[in-house]
């Protein structure tokens, strides 16, 4: 029987880091860059989101307050 060498821990490690930033490069050259107007537009929209479901929640907590408190004051 042969005997089949491995190679060494160091040389397996190094080429797979090298195998591993090859194909990133080729993967990032496949993404599609937002452009900065897009970019600003998505911001705008999810800030005016978060900024609608605040107040939404802000409401529902004021309700909430009211009705708790005229439920205290109606039995004491």
């Amino acid at each position: 029987m042969a005997d089949v060498k491995k190679q060494n821990w160091f040389k397996r490690t190094w080429g797979r880091i090298c195998k591993y930033f090859r194909e990133l490069k080729s993967e990032l050259k496949k993404v599609v860059w937002s452009t900065p107007q897009q970019v600003l537009k998505n911001t705008l929209v999810v800030v005016a989101c978060v900024l609608v479901v605040g107040v939404f929640i802000w409401m529902f907590d004021y309700v909430a307050e009211v009705c708790i408190t005229a439920l205290i004051n109606l039995f004491h």
